[in-house]
């Protein structure tokens, strides 16, 4: 995470907790909490909240720091020359956001597939994309195309397939209040425009190795 400013460690039972934070944007967002706890009707200044606009500033930063995040770059970390060109599908990738529209939680998976030509990327750096444009404010249907985009953009490979699917906090939680609901989202480019290697890729992500 770039632009960080504190840095917090903190060991407790052998396990130590790293944290890092750009100090003066969580004081900021901070600042504005008690105001809104009070329009709420609670008491900033109780003990269960005092601490608490500290707490919810460092959750946003950290759920959000993806904007600070160069995510061609983390491909572009880990590229080599290589000259296969199968299908790489790297599926399950567990997925974390916030919607833009009422910031409350989604997530799900994330399966995503790619055809090398001419360089294939460390495997560890498809997640870490996922993760870049995830930690975020974040509409599903976007996160899906930037991370179609980015890949084919910085690897340049035959194709490209993405599926998202997601439950969303908004619908569990209020407006229609249904909590098994799925989205799913998808984005393909090159090779996977065919029905053929579309459906390769979709039988793949379905299939189980038990």
């Amino acid at each position: 995470m770039s632009n960080l400013t504190a840095f917090e460690s903190e060991e407790q039972d052998g396990y130590i907790k790293i944290d890092q934070y750009n100090q003066k944007q969580v004081e900021e967002i901070a600042s504005y909490y008690p105001a809104i706890l009070r329009a709420l009707g609670e008491n900033p200044e109780r003990e269960g909240l005092v601490k608490t606009p500290e707490r919810v500033a460092k959750a946003l930063q950290f759920l959000t720091h993806g904007n600070d995040v160069d995510a061609a770059e983390v491909l572009r970390s880990a590229m080599f020359e290589e000259e296969y060109s199968q299908m790489v599908v790297v599926k399950d990738i567990e997925v974390y956001s916030l919607c833009e529209h009422h910031m409350l939680p989604f997530f799900g998976k994330a399966h995503i597939a790619y055809i090398p030509n001419g360089h294939i990327v460390g495997l560890s750096k498809i997640p870490r994309v996922v993760d870049a444009f995830a930690r975020r404010l974040q509409v599903q249907e976007r996160l899906t195309n930037e991370i179609r985009d980015c890949i084919q953009e910085t690897l340049k490979p035959a194709g490209v397939a993405v599926v998202i699917e997601c439950k969303h906090m908004c619908m569990a939680m209020r407006g229609v209040q249904k909590q098994n609901s799925v989205t799913t989202t998808s984005a393909f480019t090159g090779a996977f425009q065919n029905d053929v290697t579309r459906s390769e890729f979709l039988r793949l992500i379905m299939a189980s190795l038990d």
